[in-house]
Parts: C-alpha cells; sequence; structure tokens
C-alpha cells in the first residue's frame, strides 16, 4: 500500500516536515516498513501535548527532528546490535561478487554506521541532528534543554571519533 504524504485535516505536520521526520529515523536505522508508525507516533505525541493543554512546540520541525531521533535510538534499544553488524558484515561480501567500487561503497557505509552505532547516545544524537536531521547548533540546545557550548562539545568529540574512525579508509583511497 502506499504511503499517503497528504495532509489531512487539522493535521500539524507539512509534506516538508514528514519528510524530515522520515529522512531522521531512515537515518538512524529505523528499516522502510517502519517509518510510517515513527510519523504517527510524532503525530501522536503532538496530540498528547495538546491533550494535557501544552503549547505546541515552538519549531515544530526542529520538535519533530529531535522526537523522531528519541524513536529511532529507541528503536535501536529494541533491537539487537549484533544482528543489524551481522547484517552489514554479510552486505559486504554478497553472492555474485560485485564490482571493486560497490565493495568500496558498502565498506564506507559499514564504518560510518559502525561509528555512530559505537558513539554514546548524546554524541549520536547531537551529530544526527547536526547533519542528518539540518538543525542548527542553538535549534539542537533549544530542543534538547543544554547549553549550546554542550552541543559543541559533543559534536566535536562525535566529530573527531568519526575522523578517527575513518582515516584508515581514507589512507587506502576509499574517502
Amino acid at each position: 500500500m502506499p504511503v499517503r504524504r497528504e495532509r489531512g485535516p487539522g493535521d500539524p505536520l507539512g509534506p516538508a516536515q514528514v519528510d524530515r521526520v522520515r529522512a531522521v529515523l531512515s537515518l538512524g536505522g529505523v528499516p522502510y516498513a517502519d517509518l510510517q508508525d515513527g510519523v504517527q507516533q510524532i503525530r501522536l505525541r503532538l496530540l498528547e501535548r495538546t491533550a494535557r493543554g501544552q503549547e505546541p512546540p515552538g519549531d515544530l520541525g526542529a520538535w519533530a527532528a529531535v522526537v523522531a531521533s528519541n524513536l529511532a535510538a529507541d528503536w535501536h534499544r529494541g533491537r539487537g546490535r549484533q544482528e543489524r553488524v551481522a547484517a552489514r558484515l554479510a552486505a559486504l561480501d554478497p553472492p555474485g561478487g560485485a564490482t571493486a567500487g560497490g565493495q568500496e561503497a558498502r565498506l564506507l557505509a559499514l564504518t560510518v554506521a559502525a561509528g555512530l552505532d559505537a558513539l554514546p547516545e548524546p554524541q549520536r544524537q547531537a551529530l544526527v541532528l547536526r547533519f542528518y536531521a539540518d538543525l542548527s547548533v542553538p535549534q539542537i540546545a533549544s530542543e534538547l534543554g543544554i547549553p549550546q557550548g554542550t552541543v559543541k562539545s559533543r559534536l566535536y568529540a562525535a566529530a573527531r571519533t568519526m575522523r578517527e574512525r575513518l582515516a584508515p579508509l581514507h589512507a587506502d583511497g576509499v574517502v
């Protein structure tokens, strides 16, 4: 069944916000089949806020991206990390033999995914919100309720760790 993308009456999420939420969930490792469930979870949380009498979020898109990031983290906690790593390793050597360029792309994708998985949750969340959800440092700080300096230090530490993980691929000419 195709994914419905129209905005229903009273739906607070516009198409651009739905696309952003789906992108954050997808980049967070949530399978395609579960993306629409994630969008519905965010709609449900907005309704719950309204039912409790809370004001709507100031920047709905940023709020939705943070919630999507949290949903992706929850999904990860619910699944065994070893199963995902085994599947990624199996993808490196598909039957029939792929081209060298395809192998390098899969190696890079696996290394980035493993690097993201290995980051501490606060660093991974900041990195995903900054580079995948395209939120600014002030937006991330506001949505997470932390100082901007903390966001910057988490981003710096995450980028440094990812750079170290990707250095061997860079030396081999893959990156």
